[in-house]
């Protein structure tokens, strides 16, 4: 994971429309003027003895095929002043193939895609309505409002238990004693608006009901339009029995809707209405209402009170505990036909059980048909597994927004900040983690997309396709999306800005290998195999210019070499710089960062993509040279004995980058002088040699590179010491999963600042350990010396790492960042619901084919 990297700013400047337009009116002013000036000319006219309607309509069109004419030369000059980091790729984009409109899309317009809270739908558009789930919790006889997911709260557990990625979804919170349980399903019946109906139960529960404070519950939901549009109340929402109508509206969507709460327990409901563009930091506008309310009255409740046409509407619910809500969302209202009760009754009480128990049902079914997993895992895996699907699934969210771009160095672009805006873009993705990480990470990605692929090929095909379209014209991606205001709020400033000389490991390119190899041994049905040729087809043309950008800026001075751009080689802060673009963060390399540096990771990854560029020119039949071009740089790069010559230290039987490096470089407090003249003391690094090119000694998971690319011929030495090194106590080998470098490493579990500790320099990761045992299995399923040794090592690998995974999710409730080398207790993030749930492909014995 990209520790620090993930973080990120809450500034704007002026979009490039805002900019386009201002230009195209301060340019059409002077031509307004001289339509003006000779309209105003009566005497003129007259002398000529000239049609006055004619001559008028004359002008009106001169006038037109002026500003056109101005428009439109201007417009080569704009685009030459743009720089080209944020000029869209010129091709059609891929979200507008036929496959992703219609139906397609109309069915994943409403969904749970605001991962960042506990529960949020929104439509996929960049002006949403937007609803979702607050509540006052409990904790050491405090309340506390629950909105964001944040560790802070300290919830038992939260997340999805089932999630389809479609229409259903249940999800479970503990918080302090108190259960929330909370359902959602979406329904297309006659009458409905675009998008359909959707509707949310909410069923309280609390272990602790004979403690005061949790004999009641209090939940907010709210209803808000990023558009700004009014949302209108209800006459009465007081009283629920009598009218279950809690607001309506209109919208050029969806049509006129309503929003209903219906419930046979005795509730209270209070309102409260906003008027505000700022819709992320409604939590504070509530709290702030509640606390004038407890000033002033005593009383924990909303004022009944709303601002002038509101875009923000919040209905406080109060009732003993236990009880249980349900809120739909109805569209398409405001016509004859629309059939309003028959589909309210349909999404409330008595059907809504019955169609949520169909749901899950058909969930479980389609998880065994996916997974096959009740002949190879035990019932309590089994429930980990569908946690996993539910909680990757759960987590998609759709964004809205310009990333902020690095200024790059020596441009002519006049700014007075040092960023620059992309074009304004939305994404649909999955997250690594609703709490930390709530936004897309491009490395990640591949790695949700090889679960996703696998349940719903068409949600993983609109995934690549969104992160596709955001390539720019030389074939760059940046690494990490953070759009709208409501992934601004959860980041660092400091970490927002994106550097266009850095990458990220391609492996959106593991996916798309799976499915040509999955195509071409007929996995799929006629439709999606078509599908799927159609997407590839149109996607061709961007993965040639990503494969090129890589091949030509992260390559390095030698043939077949290549190093991840981004390294600082100034700083005198970190014991050995970071490489935040690998992926892997802190895992040491050379020690003093240069151009003269080979990456073997980034080898390997390179690999993967001509072979996949390969299978796709293949596939097509292209004749115009690319399948051989293709072929030879795969060719070239699985070449062993170069492989060998640059990276291979025979040894250790290990492989390694190469770079200008010494292993004598240490952190030493040394004081300084701050501002104030004032001495402090903090940690410096010290060099006590000089660095030499040579291959960079660290053992771990960038050491089994080639392993996982499965270069090594099955019958080599050098695999024999490959599994050594894998199955050995003192470099790599846990009870709990393979540690991400070597015990016998300098580096192993250091800190690389005084703040920042280790991080890939031990600590156990799911993805490295999957595509390792992706390896093990292959070479335990083909003829060599080494067959019996690579299977009794993938068994054992295969069953710690299943065991600790479900161990720590019964514990603590949640899927971890990473797991302790030492005792495979979960650290970092949580829940880590994005490569983690790989464990569900290990599970499965589910791997990438090659």
């Amino acid at each position: 994971m990209s520790g620090n990297g993930r973080r990120s700013a809450r500034s704007r400047i002026k979009s490039s429309a805002d900019v386009d337009e201002f230009d195209r009116r301060r340019n059409s002013k002077p031509d307004r003027e001289v339509r003006k000036d000779r309209i105003g000319d009566h005497s003129f006219i007259r002398i000529l003895n000239v049609n006055i309607k004619a001559l008028l309509g004359f002008v009106v069109l001169a006038f037109f095929i002026v500003l056109f004419l101005i428009l439109h030369l201007m417009k080569p000059v704009e685009d030459a002043q743009r720089p080209r980091v944020v000029t869209p790729f010129p091709a059609p984009k891929i979200m507008d193939l036929p496959q992703f409109q219609g139906e397609h899309k109309e069915s994943l317009y409403w969904g749970t895609y605001r991962p960042q809270v506990y529960l949020g739908i929104r439509a996929r558009t960049p002006q949403s309505l937007v609803a979702g789930l607050m509540w006052i919790g409990v904790k050491d006889g405090r309340y506390f409002m629950r909105h964001v997911c944040q560790d802070s709260d300290e919830l038992s557990t939260y997340g999805w238990t089932h999630h389809n990625g479609r229409d259903y979804g249940h999800q479970v919170l503990i918080d302090h004693g108190m259960t929330l349980a909370t359902s959602f399903l979406k329904s297309k019946e006659d009458g409905s608006g675009y998008g359909g109906d959707w509707t949310v139960r909410i069923d309280v529960k609390s272990e602790k009901w004979n403690e005061e404070m949790l004999r009641s519950a209090h939940l907010f939901f709210y209803l808000a339009d990023e558009d700004g549009n009014a949302l209108s109340l209800s006459g009465d929402i007081l009283d629920i029995r009598e009218n279950s109508l809690l607001a309506l509206g209109s919208r050029m969507d969806v049509g006129g809707w309503q929003l209903h709460l219906e419930s046979v327990d005795d509730l209270e409901v209070h309102y409260s209405g906003f008027r505000t563009p700022h819709i992320h930091n409604l939590s504070d506008l509530v709290q702030e209402s509640l606390g004038e309310q407890v000033r002033k009255f005593g009383r924990l409740q909303l004022p009944d009170t709303s601002d002038n046409s509101p875009n923000i509407l919040v209905f406080q619910i109060s009732a003993k505990v236990p009880f249980k809500i349900d809120i739909p969302f109805l569209s398409g209202t405001g016509l004859k036909s629309s059939r309003v009760e028959e589909r309210l009754n349909s999404l409330t009480g008595t059907s809504l059980t019955r169609e949520l128990i169909e749901k899950q049902n058909e969930f479980d079914n389609k998880f065994e048909k996916c997974f096959n997993l009740t002949s190879k895992v035990d019932s309590e895996s089994l429930i980990v597994g569908k946690a996993a699907i539910g909680n990757m699934l759960g987590g998609i969210g759709y964004f809205y927004g310009q990333s902020k771009i690095s200024l790059p160095k020596n441009n002519n672009f006049k700014s007075h900040d040092n960023f620059i805006s992309y074009w304004p873009a939305e994404l649909y993705t999955a997250v690594p983690s609703r709490s930390f990480f709530p936004r897309g990470f491009l490395w990640d990605e591949g790695f949700h997309q090889l679960l996703i692929w696998r349940w719903d090929i068409r949600i993983c095909l609109d995934i690549i396709g969104h992160w596709l379209d955001l390539m720019n014209i030389d074939g760059w991606i940046p690494r990490e999306q953070i759009l709208g205001a409501e992934a601004l709020s959860k980041v660092p400033e400091e970490f927002v800005l994106q550097h266009p000389t850095n990458g990220n490991p391609p492996t959106l390119f593991l996916v798309l290998h799976d499915l040509v190899s999955s195509l071409k041994r007929n996995k799929f049905t006629s439709m999606e195999s078509n599908e799927i040729s159609s997407f590839l087809e149109r996607a061709f043309v961007r993965l040639e210019a990503w494969f090129q950008w890589f091949n030509t800026t992260q390559s390095g001075n030698e043939m077949s070499s290549y190093f991840w751009h981004g390294r600082d080689s100034t700083t005198t802060r970190e014991l050995n710089p970071k490489t935040l673009s690998s992926g892997l963060d802190d895992y040491p390399r050379a020690s003093h960062p240069s151009g003269e540096e080979h990456h073997v990771d980034l080898r390997c990854w390179m690999l993967l993509a001509a072979e996949c560029m390969h299978s796709i020119t293949e596939l097509f039949r292209k004749e115009n040279g690319l399948e051989k071009e293709y072929g030879s740089t795969a060719k070239l790069l699985s070449d062993f004995d170069i492989l060998n010559q640059m990276h291979l230290d025979k040894a250790h039987g290990a492989y390694f980058d190469f770079g200008n490096h010494t292993e004598k470089v240490r952190l030493s407090w040394k004081e300084v002088r701050a501002g104030n003249n004032y001495p402090t003391r903090e940690l410096v690094r010290e060099t006590l040699e000089k660095p030499e090119l040579r291959l960079v000694p660290h053992i771990g998971y960038v050491s089994l590179f080639p392993f996982m690319e499965k270069i090594i011929p099955p019958e080599s030495w050098i695999l024999e010491k490959q599994l050594d090194l894998i199955s050995n106590r003192s470099t790599l080998w846990t009870d709990y999963g393979l540690r991400s470098l070597s015990k016998t490493s300098s580096l192993y579990m250091k800190r690389n600042t005084e703040h920042d500790p280790p991080y890939w320099r031990g600590p156990i990761w799911m993805n490295m350990n999957y595509r390792i045992l992706s390896a093990l299995h292959h070479y335990s399923q083909v003829d060599g010396p080494y067959r019996d040794k690579a299977r009794i090592i993938y068994n054992d690998l295969r069953g710690n790492l299943i065991r600790n995974v479900v161990h720590n999710y019964y514990q603590s409730g949640y899927l971890w960042e990473q797991y302790d080398q030492k005792k495979g207790k979960g650290k970092g993030a949580r829940p880590f619901t994005g490569w983690t749930s790989l464990v569900l492909l290990i599970m499965a014995e589910t791997y990438c084919e090659r």
